[in-house]
């Protein structure tokens, strides 16, 4: 039966783009917006204009009709009081032709029904008359002018009782004018804003696909340019991982490679017979130490890559560092003297108590004197120390390890626990290891609440201080 098939996805090849639905691009909700900014502005400016406009216009007309009426009423005045004349008559026509309703009352009497009774009783006492009011069954603005003996003459002007009429057609063409200028700015500020994100979009999907030599060109707004440089940045940064990652990796190969050739010349030799067998044992022991070389680095490997789990394997007790410290002294003062290294231990007489995993501590305490005992030049010293933390028992511990070596630099000090740095500076310069030991040393110490320093030796070289945590059991005792 043949195997299912599984698609696998391709790695480097940008996603096609999504297409965004209408309305839920940057561009069109801006629209929106600013459409609706501006459509409120409008209903806005309408409410407060027009009511203002409006009034305006009643005061116009208003003033207009008291001075028609002014008029009139000196026109009219001898002839109201002599009697209707043909003079009065077309004097009255055109007052009607004009637009105005014209009423003369001559002793408190209209010539005609239609006003109010108000206006006839303000006018029969010689008052003067300026109002709004109903005069036959329409609203119109009544302006009066009171004469003599109960006479007067009263204009009204039911056409200028409707100012909306007048006003709403000068307003509406600029409110849309306006409203049409909000939905063009709204466009061109959109497109404004988002051409440098979908400049941004574009960048980063380069940068998925592995152009880490795209740059987003840095321009205002202060936002827009936050975001430029937040992408150049990381740009730049991918591009110093991966140059870092690949150098790891190359420095890695090297170091697999060299006990690897050994195991496969000697091999080698033992398959073409080339070793007798008084040099078989010698052989064999050759192997092993390559072998536990290459275990070894393996084993770094493998703790790097299970270091930032969740589930990585940590058992913190109480552990008396004096007593680990004095364990691991004996295993490396002979290794030590057979390369003719001075190793010294510096343990005080009471016990130096932390909290931690013992065998994750003796992991670190092992890299940092194996790569000590890799730079150091024979005749120089190695030393080993332990202390506590401060003053009292719940201070914690810490362990030192420092070498006469040839040392580190300030800048050196700055990356020394950085993955392969070390190893990268000085490759072919002095012996160096692969640049992992330190890396992990600094991440197994942090992962057990501690802390881990590089500094300059007394002896000459490098000091490598690891600090503790106290146990807690003496910190609430304590307390």
């Amino acid at each position: 039966m043949a195997e299912p098939t599984v698609a696998l996805p391709v790695v480097g090849r940008p996603a096609p783009p999504c297409r965004p639905r209408p309305g839920r691009t940057l561009t069109s909700r801006a629209v929106l917006v600013t459409c609706a900014v501006s459509l409120v502005s409008v209903l806005v400016t309408a409410i407060v204009a027009v009511p203002l406009a409006v009034r305006g216009a009643e005061r116009r007309d208003q003033e207009a009709l008291a001075g028609q009426a002014r008029l009139a009423a000196e026109v009219l005045r001898p002839r109201l009081e002599t009697g209707r004349t043909a003079d009065e008559e077309r004097l009255v026509l055109r007052l009607r032709n004009q637009g105005f309703d014209p009423y003369l009352v001559r002793d408190g009497v209209p010539d005609r029904p239609g006003l109010p009774a108000r206006v006839v009783r303000r006018i029969a006492e010689g008052r003067n008359v300026s109002t709004r009011g109903p005069v036959e069954g329409r609203r119109a603005l009544i302006e009066g002018r009171a004469l003599s003996d109960g006479n007067g003459v009263v204009l009204a002007s039911s056409r200028a009782a409707a100012p909306w009429r007048q006003v709403l057609p000068g307003l509406w063409l600029p409110l849309l004018a306006g409203l049409a200028a909000g939905v063009v700015a709204g466009l061109l500020l959109a497109r404004r804003l988002a051409r440098p994100i979908r400049r941004a979009a574009h960048a980063a999907g380069r940068l998925r696909a592995g152009d880490r030599a795209v740059r987003v060109p840095v321009e205002q707004p202060a936002e827009v340019a936050d975001l430029a440089y937040a992408l150049n940045g990381l740009a730049a940064a991918l591009a110093a991982s991966e140059s870092r990652q690949r150098e790891f990796l190359l420095s890695v190969s090297h170091e697999l490679r060299t006990p690897l050739t050994a195991i496969r010349g000697w091999a080698e030799a033992l398959a073409d017979g080339v070793i007798g067998p008084t040099e078989t044992a010698d052989t064999g022991r050759i192997v092993l130490t390559e072998a536990e070389h290459l275990d070894r680095l393996v084993g770094d490997l493998l703790a790097l890559a299970r270091l930032e789990a969740a589930d990585f394997p940590l058992e913190p007790v109480p552990v008396d560092l004096s007593r680990l410290v004095a364990d691991a002294g004996r295993t490396w003062a002979g290794r030590c003297a057979a390369v003719a290294v001075s190793f010294h231990t510096e343990i005080p007489a009471v016990p130096v108590s932390a909290y931690t995993d013992p065998g994750r501590i003796r992991q670190v305490v092992d890299g940092l004197l194996e790569n000590a005992l890799r730079v150091v030049p024979p005749g120089a010293s190695i030393v080993l120390a332990v202390r506590a933390g401060g003053p009292g028992p719940a201070a914690g511990g810490v362990v030192e390890v420092r070498d006469g070596g040839p040392g580190l630099t300030d800048d050196d000090l700055a990356v020394a626990f950085e993955r392969g740095a070390l190893h990268q500076r000085y490759r072919g310069v002095r012996k160096v290891g692969s640049g992992l030991g330190l890396a992990l040393a600094a991440g197994l110490v942090r992962r057990l609440g501690g802390q881990i320093a590089a500094g300059h030796a007394p002896e000459g070289g490098a000091a490598f201080t690891v600090r503790l945590p106290p146990d807690p059991y003496l910190t609430r005792t304590s307390a």
